[in-house]
C-alpha cells in the first residue's frame, strides 16, 4: 500500500504573539502541490515497526525514533492498540527544513497508510495529528484548507481552480525553531482577526487578493539567511513570473505562472543558471491524494 505526501505550501502565513505555552496562532492558505513535487510512503505488513527511506533526498534524514513518520506510526499503534507491525518506506523527494512540510507530509502519509493497513477508522489519525506537529493535521486533510489555531483547527477551503507555479529551494535549510525565535525577537505580531476568504470566480482573482497578503515569516527568515532576499529577486524577474512569496518558514518560494507550460520553461531555465537548487513546477491547489 502506497500514499503519496505532497508539498504543502502557504498560500498566506499569518502569525501571531506566541502564547504562554510558546506556541504561536496560526492563520494560513494552505494548498498543496502535484505529484511531480510529493514524497511517496509505502508500508506492507510486518511483526515489527520498520523503516527504510529511499530516493534522491535520503541522505538528508534519519532513519532514527525521531523520524516523523515512525513517531506518527507508534502514535497511532497506541492510539488504536494495535498489535500488528508494518514495514515502512519513505521515498524522499523533498527538502528538508524547507518551509513545505515535508516532514508533516510524510508523518500524515504514514497515517493514512496504515489506516488502510490495519483497517482502522480513520478518527484515530485526526486523533493523533495535532500533537505530531502543527502541519500534521491539514497534510492528513490532503487539500486546499485554512489552517488555524495551532494547526489543529483544518477548514476545507473552496479555491477556483489549481495554480500554477513554481516551487524553488536554493538548499540552504532553514529550521524552523530558529525563525519562530528570529521573530520573536523583533518583536513578534500583534494578536489578529483570522482572515474571512472571499469567493473567486478565478484563479486570477484568487491571484490578485494573495497579492495583499502576505508571510510573517518570510522577514525573519530573511533576517537569519540574508540570501533568501537575492532568490526571491531572481524569482521575481523570471520571463511570465507573477506573485512570488515564501512558504512556511522558508527556505522554500513559490511563484505563479499564467500557465503550467511557463512555469515549466521557467523552471528549464532557473535549472540552467543555478543547477543546486530544487526546481519544481507544479499545480498548486490539485493535490495527488
Amino acid at each position: 500500500m502506497t500514499e503519496p505526501a505532497p508539498a504543502k505550501v502557504n498560500l498566506f502565513l499569518h502569525v501571531a504573539r506566541a502564547k504562554a505555552n510558546g506556541r504561536h496562532p496560526l492563520d494560513s492558505l494552505v494548498v498543496f502541490a502535484g505529484a511531480d513535487a510529493a514524497d511517496q510512503v509505502s508500508a506492507r505488513p510486518a511483526n515489527t515497526l520498520s523503516l527504510t527511506i529511499t530516493g534522491p533526498a535520503a541522505s538528508t534524514l534519519g532513519v532514527g525514533g525521531d523520524n516523523l513518520v515512525l513517531q506518527a506510526a507508534r502514535a497511532l499503534q497506541q492510539a488504536a492498540g494495535v498489535t500488528s507491525g508494518a514495514a515502512l518506506t519513505l521515498e524522499k523527494h523533498l527538502p528538508v527544513a524547507a518551509g513545505i512540510g515535508g516532514g508533516s507530509a510524510d508523518a500524515a502519509a504514514a497515517l493514512r497508510v496504515l489506516t488502510r493497513l490495519w483497517n482502522l477508522d480513520p478518527l484515530h489519525a485526526r486523533a493523533v495529528a495535532p500533537a505530531l506537529g502543527g502541519d500534521v493535521p491539514v497534510a492528513l486533510h490532503g487539500g486546499s484548507a485554512l489552517m488555524r489555531g495551532e494547526g489543529e483547527r483544518v477548514v476545507p477551503a473552496a479555491l477556483p481552480g489549481a495554480l500554477p507555479a513554481l516551487l524553488v529551494n536554493p538548499g540552504l535549510p532553514c529550521p524552523t525553531g530558529p525563525v519562530f525565535a528570529a521573530f520573536d525577537d523583533a518583536g513578534g505580531g500583534e494578536h489578529f482577526a483570522e482572515t474571512a476568504l472571499p469567493t473567486f470566480d478565478t484563479v486570477n482573482q484568487l491571484s490578485a487578493w494573495l497579492s495583499g497578503q502576505r508571510n510573517d515569516l518570510e522577514a525573519p527568515a530573511c533576517s537569519l539567511l540574508p540570501a533568501l532576499a537575492g532568490v526571491a529577486a531572481t524569482l521575481a524577474a523570471l520571463p511570465a513570473a507573477g506573485l512570488a512569496r515564501m512558504s512556511g518558514s522558508g527556505a522554500t518560494f513559490w511563484v505563479l505562472f499564467p500557465t503550467l507550460a511557463a512555469a515549466r520553461d521557467a523552471g528549464h531555465s532557473l535549472s540552467q543558471t543555478h543547477p543546486d537548487w530544487w526546481v519544481r513546477a507544479t499545480l498548486l491547489g490539485e493535490p495527488v491524494l
